[in-house]
């Protein structure tokens, strides 16, 4: 068909893109542009994760399965093994990047009011079974692995995070589908993931930084907090800086602010890995990141009309099949040891069974019934997002560290597991919330505003027609339709 429209010129689009923006590379990078390059292997990546994540995404599983696996195979499988050429320190510094994306997006998805809402709730929902989980998964690692404590708990925080890759699109499409609305569950369940994120990131990035500190004991027992405390300050600084700066009436506001939060979010977590505190700068980008989005709700943005969320889900849209990719691309067969990865992947599971256990039962003592805190449980049970993200942190410090060959044989560990975790709970999470929510919360009692919108109109209609013998006026037939349709809306709101 010319000229070309729908799904097929959408795709002539992004080839004719790819194509011209390797010629551009080709033309100023020369021959890292050229196979066995390293331009040419992130490019080939990252179209490659794309078309996988259109596959999977006709499936009940995440998107983040079809990149995750074909990362994995660009570094494994021979003679298409392009993955190999990719530089180490592109990888880890892309990965970086993606995960401020991550970070931003997250911290200005919390709603303020909601947060209120549900903020006991969400707290004991978030820190019990986080806290809990990394502290078992510590001890087999410990004992199991031969790994020092301080990096059995490294990888324990790696472990205890949800994933809001997974939960937090599905908690919306239950959300619109009614279902456990007029009990909250899909709010609480999205902020109380949100929160979680930020205690097993801050506790990653806590432990990490006293890995490898090489100062005195006290130093080391007071590093964590001051971590703490640096990332605290300098995400509420710079999130109530960015209530005045740019100012609210400035031309392209949304394309200022983006830019600040983001500019302000690369520093920080560039910037503390440089003073060896790399945890303060994860947390002060997600605290920076919500504290701004406070501000900017009451200076004209508001929860349903919050601009920069559109903004960031599309820079995902880029960054998450680098992520997920170069994640993959990580794993090497040829470092993977059989007996280390069946306890790897027995201590997941024990884990988990700890994790759903605290979680359940840190469900009592809210108003839901048996059903509910079931789903609840199972809500929990995805990982990915956080794991892909902090999951190389650990190595990509240990190199930039110079560490021993044990340390970095540790690192390496812990990231391959971050990627099993990835690979079994998230197809598992995902299919159990979408196929347990229908069974175990109940339909919203609520009817629909248009549907109320248009029983009336047909009804007025009715009436006009009935009365249209008395009622000649056209106008006022459709003042009085209007003024009903108004007043339901405004009763409903």
């Amino acid at each position: 068909m010319c000229p070309p429209h729908g799904k097929v010129a959408m795709w002539i689009s992004k080839i004719l893109a790819a194509v011209a923006i390797w010629g551009t590379f080709w033309a100023i990078l020369g021959d890292e542009a050229l196979p066995g390059g390293n331009f040419f292997s992130i490019l080939v990546l990252i179209y490659a994760c794309v078309i996988a994540a259109a596959l999977v995404e006709l499936t009940p599983f995440p998107s983040l399965l079809g990149m995750l696996l074909v990362g994995f195979c660009l570094r494994n499988i021979p003679k298409i093994d392009v993955g190999r050429d990719i530089d180490k320190s592109w990888a880890s510094t892309l990965r970086t990047i993606a995960l401020v994306v991550i970070l931003i997006r997250a911290g200005s998805g919390l709603d303020p009011n909601a947060l209120k809402k549900v903020k006991w709730m969400a707290l004991r929902l978030a820190f019990f079974p986080c806290v809990v989980e990394a502290a078992v998964d510590a001890v087999i690692a410990h004992f199991l692995l031969d790994f020092p404590w301080m990096w059995a708990f490294v990888m324990g925080f790696v472990f205890s995070a949800v994933s809001p890759a997974v939960v937090v699109p599905s908690m919306i499409g239950v959300q619109e589908r009614g279902l456990g609305v007029d009990e909250g569950i899909p709010t609480l369940l999205i902020a109380a993931c949100s929160v979680n994120d930020v205690i097993a990131i801050s506790g990653f990035g806590i432990v990490l930084g006293m890995s490898f500190s090489n100062a005195n004991l006290i130093y080391n027992i007071f590093h964590g907090p001051l971590e703490l405390v640096i990332g605290v300050a300098f995400g509420v600084f710079s999130g109530v800086l960015f209530w005045f700066i740019p100012n609210k009436n400035s031309k392209n506001l949304l394309m200022y602010r983006f830019i600040m939060v983001t500019a302000f979010g690369l520093l920080a977590t560039f910037g503390f890995r440089v003073a060896k505190f790399p945890g303060a700068g994860a947390l002060g980008t997600l605290i920076m990141a919500f504290v701004a989005g406070i501000g900017w709700r009451h200076r004209g943005w508001t929860s349903t009309d919050y601009p920069i969320k559109g903004v960031l889900a599309k820079c995902w849209k880029v960054f998450q099949p680098l992520l997920f990719g170069l994640i993959g691309n990580a794993v090497s067969i040829e470092n993977l040891q059989s007996g280390d990865i069946g306890i790897g992947v027995g201590m997941l599971f024990i884990g988990l069974a700890a994790r759903l256990a605290v979680t359940f039962l840190s469900s009592f003592g809210m108003d839901f019934n048996l059903k509910e805190k079931l789903f609840i449980t199972i809500s929990w049970l995805p990982k990915a997002t956080v794991q892909a993200a902090i999951g190389p942190v650990a190595l990509d410090t240990a190199r930039q560290e110079n560490a021993s060959e044990d340390v970095i044989a540790i690192a390496t560990s812990i990231l391959t597991f971050a990627v099993l975790s990835i690979l079994i709970t998230a197809p598992l999470g995902a299919a159990g919330i979408g196929l347990t929510a229908p069974i175990l919360l109940k339909k919203s009692t609520r009817v629909d505003v248009d549907e109320d919108v248009e029983a009336l109109e047909s009804k007025e209609s009715e009436k006009q027609d009935h009365h249209l013998n008395g009622v000649n006026n056209p106008a006022f037939q459709n003042s009085q339709s209007d003024v009903s349709v108004s007043e339901v809306i405004t009763t409903k709101f």
